[in-house]
């Protein structure tokens, strides 16, 4: 399940998971959802934090996701805070 975290000025909503165990050795992740309409679909990435590893993105430009991993490091904490809670509306 994808929560609702933020939606910044140009559109883009910002969701992230609940807390996850995707290797099943105690490592827990959250992911974070980047997604922004544009005339002909969608622009999206997908990142994993604590790692920050980026599982893909696309229409974004390179100085986007610069921002975005910027913004991740500033708000990791609460990513992972509110994942465990069920969400920002949940805490």
């Amino acid at each position: 399940m994808m929560y609702p975290y933020m939606t910044l000025n140009d559109g883009t909503e910002i969701t992230h998971s609940q807390l996850l165990d995707l290797q099943h050795d105690g490592t827990i992740t959250v992911e974070v959802h980047f997604e922004r309409t544009t005339d002909t679909g969608f622009d999206s990435a997908r990142c994993f934090l604590p790692s920050y590893t980026w599982l893909y993105h696309e229409g974004f430009s390179a100085e986007e996701i610069k921002r975005f991993e910027q913004f991740l490091k500033r708000n990791v904490h609460l990513f992972f805070k509110f994942a465990g809670q069920g969400g920002i509306f949940c805490a």
